[in-house]
């Protein structure tokens, strides 16, 4: 019985070698990111409030997509620096 055992575990390691050489076994195994829908960001020029209640994102397996979440938030950022830069409160219309 003990036999079976062991021959079931060099199998076992013999095929997870196998799958990791072929490259059909990686440490993370996610695919690569696909578009579902249109990325609606935010519009080229001068954003404002209006713009950012028509963004929306990608789903993916673990959230959102993050390339197209970080496009916004930088492009929010530069609006917010342009706007203090001015001696405007960002948070008031």
């Amino acid at each position: 019985m003990i036999w079976v055992l062991l021959i079931l575990v060099a199998v076992l390691v013999v095929v997870a070698t196998a799958a990791v050489v072929t490259g059909r076994f990686t440490p993370d195994p996610m695919a690569d990111p696909v578009t579902s829908a249109p990325h609606h960001g935010l519009p080229a020029g001068t954003v404002r409030a209006v713009d950012v209640d028509d963004v929306t994102f990608d789903t993916a397996l673990r959230g959102y997509r993050m390339d197209q979440v970080d496009d916004v938030i930088d492009r929010l950022q530069q609006r917010i620096a342009e706007l203090e830069s001015e001696g405007r409160d960002p948070l008031r219309p």
